[in-house]
């Protein structure tokens, strides 16, 4: 749930700042490793053990329960609907995504009334901390909000810790530059790179608390962790007042998003940093990405970007064979160790 971006055409110089951003972004080698294990960025992972939590859905204000569980190797990230028995899994995937709108909201292929929405945090969380296989089971329509960010969620990936699987993981290079476009200058893109995912962001609010703002990282566990995962879902006002007319919002709170009011922040405790709200961006974006169904290598680029221009890219890039393909896997051997890798909480 986001406040709407200012309403006049993208600056001449936007596209080459912040493709410049990403450039220093994607050169730089300070990212820390996340784990000394090195099969762990060649094969793929699941969650070591079953973990779960409860809490309110932002939009129908109910409590609902989630549960990550342990799957196995080329699962991919699934959803089910706990609360219809026996109903099927089906897969977070850009093509399975339904609505875009308010949230990013997947659904079975062939039953669309078994749909989960505001899955892109959790999406974040997982891409992040470089979860490849896990059943994400939740009793409702929407997955809890929590606190608004992707924080909780890494929390509860942190205390089931990792599981390495003798499988190697498939990563999909971008080849050419792919482009999506929407009103008003807003656009993101995918285009090659030499490693891994970089990306940068660029908004442009006409709510003077928000204003112009950019940021851009390289994906990197502990990156994410330090500068992004707490990063706040952020709404004007004036937008929560209407939704909650029309019966929507009903979770929402100073709890769990940053509100927006002309040049105030109306939460009491302020921002949890500068540039929150470029940070949250990015975090969305890291989120809708990793609905391709792997992990990418590639530079992502987005002004005045969300939801449905990340969905309509991905599309763009699976449209034609030439765009993409697997990275050649690494000759890995299996690793004859444990298997298990579990980060403190």
């Amino acid at each position: 749930m986001q406040a709407k971006p200012a309403h006049h055409g993208k600056s001449a110089s936007a596209d080459h700042q912040i493709r410049q951003i990403l450039s220093s972004v994607s050169d730089t080698n300070q990212a820390p490793p996340y784990t000394g294990r090195p099969d762990l960025k060649t094969l793929q992972t699941t969650l070591s053990s079953p973990i779960s939590c409860r809490g309110i859905a932002l939009h129908s204000g109910i409590n609902v329960d989630l549960e990550m569980l342990p799957a196995k190797a080329d699962t991919g990230i699934r959803f089910q609907r706990s609360d219809y028995p026996d109903s099927p899994s089906f897969p977070a995937r850009y093509d399975r995504i339904i609505d875009t709108k308010l949230s990013t909201v997947v659904a079975c292929e062939n039953d669309p009334s078994l749909r989960v929405a505001t899955i892109e945090h959790l999406m974040a969380a997982l891409h992040a901390l470089e979860i490849d296989n896990a059943l994400i089971r939740v009793s409702g329509p929407e997955l809890p909000v929590l606190d608004g960010s992707a924080d909780a969620f890494a929390f509860l990936i942190r205390c089931a810790g990792t599981a390495v699987l003798e499988k190697p993981r498939r990563i999909i290079e971008i080849l050419r530059n792919i482009r999506a476009e929407g009103d008003n200058g807003a656009f993101a893109e995918l285009r090659p790179a030499q490693r891994g995912l970089s990306l940068a962001i660029s908004l442009n609010f006409e709510a003077a608390a928000i204003g112009n703002q950019r940021y851009a990282m390289q994906l990197d566990p502990q990156r994410f962790l330090e500068e992004v995962s707490f990063c706040r879902t952020f709404v004007n006002r004036k937008d929560i007042e209407y939704l909650q007319s029309i019966g929507l919002a009903r979770g929402g709170s100073l709890d769990n998003a940053v509100v927006v009011d002309g040049d105030n922040i109306l939460n009491p405790a302020g921002l949890k940093i500068e540039r929150e709200f470029a940070r949250h961006k990015l975090l969305d974006a890291i989120g809708d990405l990793y609905c391709c169904g792997h992990r990418l290598k590639a530079g992502f680029i987005g002004h005045k970007s969300g939801h449905k221009i990340n969905n309509e890219l991905l599309h763009a890039v699976f449209s034609d064979r030439r765009n993409w393909r697997f990275e050649p896997e690494a000759d890995v051997a299996p690793a004859r160790n444990s298997r298990r890798t579990r980060v403190a909480a």
